[in-house]
């Protein structure tokens, strides 16, 4: 039955970070302000459709494991991306991995109720002192949109007087009954990166299946791809723009005992496709110009 006191946002702190908890007629979600990062995402009657780690730390200046980390002004490492990407990094030896803003405090800039949706914004200025390496005026913003679906829109506006190249992603950990059974739907005939075989070039087929570690970048991709889980009797649809390129990834056995905050054995439960623009899809912003980047999460019942 509906509830006529929904929707409601209440703060909280989980372990070390600062936490919004929304609550709607359709869903409940979980955001960390700490890389703006949304932590958990569940339709009511269902199971979990954003995958976070029974592991996981809430602890600050750490990336949690799970949710939709953002990756920004990279993606990865640094040294396989794009030279126009690296070229912007001015710091030492050690760039992290997936960026810089995953282990920041974000602003929180408004929580706003459009009927029975809720919208909270989030941003930060690249110029903060906690970027080092890294001297370049771009202002970020995440706004996180939930009703009937999850929307996320990533706006990166290049403040400078140069143009500015980045990769970025949202790092989306989906859940799923098992990895050994769920298909990927949409990316037939789209070329991709094999990663765990010399970044050797290759073209799919069909639907893309799991029989073992999973690390690839595809290349033109549509506005819509899939997730059939037949167990859990439900497709995963996510809808996008301002992106052509996708990371599909699962750690399989061996990769998830060298993991932080992964069970032995959460490999099972989870995958990721991640919202992108990387390798030839690196975004290039003249200076005033701003992009969005958007994903849409819905579940339907198959």
């Amino acid at each position: 039955m509906y509830n006529e006191t929904l929707p409601t946002v209440e703060q909280l702190v989980v372990d070390e970070l600062v936490c919004w908890r929304v609550h709607t007629r359709h869903a409940e979600l979980l955001v960390a302000q700490q890389g703006a990062q949304v932590l958990s995402y569940q339709p009511h009657g269902e199971e979990p459709v954003i995958w976070l780690s029974g592991q996981a730390g809430y602890q600050k200046g750490k990336a949690v494991r799970g949710g939709v980390p953002v990756c920004w002004p990279w993606f990865g490492d640094l040294r396989r991306n794009p030279a126009q990407v690296q070229g912007m990094h001015q710091g030492g030896p050690i760039c992290p991995a997936h960026g810089l803003v995953r282990e920041l405090e974000w602003e929180l800039l408004n929580i706003d109720t459009d009927g029975p949706a809720v919208h909270l914004a989030f941003t930060l200025d690249s110029r903060s002192p906690l970027l080092p390496g890294w001297p370049h005026a771009a202002k970020l913003r995440l706004d996180i949109r939930l009703g009937e679906q999850l929307q996320l829109t990533l706006s990166t506006h290049n403040l400078g007087d140069s143009p500015l190249a980045l990769s970025q992603a949202l790092h989306s950990y989906f859940a799923i009954s098992d990895i050994r059974e769920v298909e990927v739907e949409g990316l037939d005939g789209c070329r991709y990166i094999e990663t765990l075989e010399d970044w050797q070039q290759r073209k799919q087929q069909g639907n893309i299946r799991f029989s073992g570690e999973t690390d690839r970048i595809y290349l033109d991709t549509p506005r819509r791809m899939s997730i059939l889980d037949r167990t859990w009797k439900r497709r995963i649809e996510l809808d996008v723009s301002g992106s052509s390129s996708a990371v599909v990834w699962n750690p399989w056995i061996d990769k998830s005992r060298r993991l932080s905050q992964f069970d032995g054995d959460a490999w099972q439960g989870m995958l990721c496709i991640e919202t992108a623009r990387v390798m030839d899809d690196f975004l290039v912003l003249k200076p005033g110009d701003e992009h969005r980047m958007e994903l849409k999460v819905s579940s339907k019942p198959l």
